[in-house]
């Protein structure tokens, strides 16, 4: 079977635009209502959590945190286990309203309830935000999260598409030029795309502005995740794959906000096994 290079350019666009896979909705519309879900679940986790909104990381407009806490004796007191869960949205949007940290908090109720503090991180989409930028900023989060809450039991990352590429580069950080290293004890990364070379020839490159320079930098920061997680099994990591059957790459990260839902469980599953 060829690789991404035997494609045509039309078929190259489509393996990688997600909206144009769902069988539920059509792809003027799913993105809009992916959107909707996203948004109205948020509005649920904060009328319903314990919030610590827009809170500065850095000097720039995007360089906020969302934090959805647990019940616990202050803030500063913090001592709870930590989701940081990347804004769950593509790093380049040309939606009018792109996705952002303001539609990432859905998924903060089944996880506070039982002890976990979430944290929405919101970092510069494309095309204000280049990707080296983009990563620095997720990392530059971990590290305040780190200082503001010392007493923190872990910090587990999640993210989603664009989300789970710069979840995978935090990984892969070496944390001595921070002077700080956070204790991640876990990741869980949802429909990543990882090796970014085919993106350099289709229409999502327009806002990303990536270069070849780029992609090398990608590729040499987490090796690709070959073979769907061996590079991190080659750095020390335990990897488990889970191919879910029946959702397609939006509600298989909307669903995060049911407690019963087989994603939510095994975050806490590997919360609680730390």
């Amino acid at each position: 079977m060829g690789g991404w290079r035997d494609m045509s350019a039309e078929a190259l666009e489509d393996h990688y635009s997600p909206s144009r896979w769902s069988p539920r909705l059509e792809r003027d519309t799913i993105i809009d209502a992916h959107l909707a879900v996203t948004a109205a679940g948020t509005e649920r986790a904060r009328a319903s959590t314990r919030t610590l909104l827009h809170v500065p990381y850095g000097i720039g407009d995007g360089e906020k945190l969302d934090i959805y806490l647990p019940t616990a004796p202050s803030e500063r007191g913090l001592t709870s286990p930590q989701l940081a869960l990347q804004p769950l949205a593509p790093a380049a949007c040309q939606h009018p309203s792109p996705p952002s940290k303001d539609n990432s908090g859905f998924a903060a109720p089944p996880l506070v309830s039982q002890g976990v503090a979430v944290v929405a991180v919101g970092y510069d989409i494309a095309p204000k935000g280049h990707m080296d930028t983009m990563v620095l900023q997720v990392r530059r989060s971990l590290v305040f999260l780190v200082e503001r809450y010392p007493r923190n039991r872990g910090i587990y990352l999640c993210g989603h598409s664009a989300g789970a590429h710069l979840a995978a580069m935090v990984l892969s950080t070496d944390w001595t030029e921070f002077q700080v290293v956070p204790d991640i004890k876990g990741a869980v990364l949802v429909s990543g795309l990882y090796d970014l070379e085919p993106i350099l020839h289709t229409y999502v490159n327009d806002a990303l502005n990536m270069s070849r320079q780029s992609q090398e930098y990608s590729q040499v920061s987490i090796r690709q995740l070959q073979e769907h997680g061996q590079a991190l099994r080659e750095a020390g990591w335990s990897v488990s794959l889970l191919d879910l059957a029946g959702v397609d790459h939006f509600d298989i990260i909307e669903k995060l906000s049911e407690d019963s839902y087989v994603l939510t469980q095994v975050i806490l599953n590997m919360i609680s096994r730390a």
